[in-house]
């Protein structure tokens, strides 16, 4: 296979996926308002490729690619597009999956709308700042809340407790 059959290969999976729902290019809550909106142009100045691809375009890192997962100190996780708060330590476990995982948000921190993308039923996490895609919530989580909010480590950054 040489690169133009590779390229072609690739675009009809691509159109495939995107006719089936299954690519979703466009942010799913891009329909409601947010505090902070920037165009497609100005994410991609403010956010490296693989941010952009996570937060604006709900792609899914690599599982166990994320240095979030070995954070374990005291603080508070951000969202990488706007700094909003969306969880505290306090809430973070280790849930064997690869991805940063959480069993309770911050108030107001985050919003969810049904994905129906990959064949399966799943409920998707936004930024309630800037509607940025962090990841997936699922309800096999610890008490006391028995949620599992599997969040992609590059939409997220991390602010230290002050000492």
């Amino acid at each position: 296979m040489d690169r133009r059959d590779f390229l072609v290969a690739g675009a009809a999976v691509f159109t495939a996926g995107y006719l089936s729902g299954g690519v979703r290019p466009i942010l799913a809550a891009s329909s409601k308002s947010f505090a902070v909106t920037h165009t497609d142009s100005e994410w991609r100045k403010l956010l490296t490729p693989a941010q952009f691809n996570v937060l604006r375009q709900e792609g899914t890192e690599f599982p166990g690619s994320s240095p979030l997962l070995a954070e374990h100190r005291k603080g508070t996780f951000l969202c990488a597009a706007c700094d909003q708060a969306l969880f505290s330590s306090d809430t973070k476990f280790e849930s064997g999956t690869g991805w940063p995982s959480f069993w309770k948000p911050l108030d107001n921190a985050v919003g969810t709308t049904r994905d129906a993308s990959l064949g399966m039923e799943r409920v998707e996490v936004h930024c309630g700042r800037c509607g940025g895609h962090q990841g997936h919530v699922f309800n096999d989580g610890p008490k006391p809340t028995g949620l599992r909010y599997c969040m992609n480590g590059v939409a997220m950054t991390f602010r230290p407790a002050s000492a």
